[in-house]
């Protein structure tokens, strides 16, 4: 029981470190900074942040969301994001290891391992987007490796069918198609150039049908938050709302509940 709860604690700590580099990424992405090297800054006065005001969740509690030198507020989404990615390590280790595992070598340190890094992809573009409407194009083509990467062996170690394997690769095509022409035929204010580009990997990484229903959630949470949004006065009807959230919501849903949305679904025909 000791070791299991320091294991525990140890994959709190660790999702935590990474979670505080993970706001360095989104920020130096969106604007075209390098985040290999350089120490953190605060973004409003760009004072150089020192390494115990730089602690994960506890520095943001003890400087009480105000930077120390210019007292301009600390944002809500890098505590956020440093618990969110702590409950992603967490998760993985408790359920999510033997949730996405294959018995079959050598997935069965690939595939938990592939999940883990899609995860924090995806946790970099939901806040991106989020926060600053950019898709980061270097994490776009990470994931599109990863995801090529990792069908492809699925494919050669014949854990994957010929027949998904081309109809994940069209289905993730013409998903790209569709947001293309949704992009074309609203002159992009219904849809992004960075959205186009993402849906790609999100298909690699969904597979048939499960990039169906993802879509279909992304629209359905689209719509629906969006509504609200409005109806609350936080929204106009003519501004426009990040897209890639909702993609995101949909496929951790599809991830998740997606086998048991589609036997719910057939079962009603």
């Amino acid at each position: 029981m000791i070791e299991t709860l320091v294991a525990l604690l140890l994959f709190v700590l660790f999702g935590l470190a990474i979670g505080s580099f993970l706001n360095v990424v989104i920020y130096r992405s969106v604007h075209d900074e390098s985040f290999v090297s350089g120490r953190s800054k605060c973004p409003h006065c760009k004072k150089q942040i020192e390494w115990y005001d730089n602690i994960p969740v506890i520095s943001f509690l003890i400087l009480r969301q105000k930077c120390r030198h210019c007292k301009k507020p600390i944002s809500w989404t890098y505590p956020a994001i440093e618990l969110i990615t702590a409950g992603l390590f967490l998760w993985w280790y408790v359920i999510g290891f033997t949730f996405f595992r294959l018995t079959s070598q050598p997935f069965t340190v690939l595939q938990p391992a592939f999940w883990l890094v899609v995860g924090i992809c995806l946790i970099i573009v939901f806040f991106a987007d989020l926060l600053y409407g950019i898709i980061p194009d270097s994490v776009v083509a990470a994931l599109t490796v990863l995801g090529m990467v990792y069908r492809v062996l699925l494919f050669r170690f014949h854990v994957m069918q010929p027949v998904d394997f081309w109809l994940t690769i069209a289905a993730s095509a013409g998903a790209s198609l569709l947001f293309f022409l949704l992009w074309y035929g609203t002159k992009g204010r219904g849809m992004g150039i960075g959205d186009i580009k993402f849906v790609f990997p999100l298909g690699l990484v969904l597979g048939w049908p499960g990039i169906a229903l993802g879509l279909f959630l992304s629209f359905l949470y689209g719509a629906v938050i969006s509504l609200a949004l409005i109806a609350v006065g936080k929204k106009r009807l003519s501004q426009t709302v990040p897209f890639g959230p909702f993609l995101i919501l949909g496929a951790v849903t599809t991830l998740l509940v997606g086998d048991q949305l589609l036997h719910w679904y057939l079962s009603l025909l």
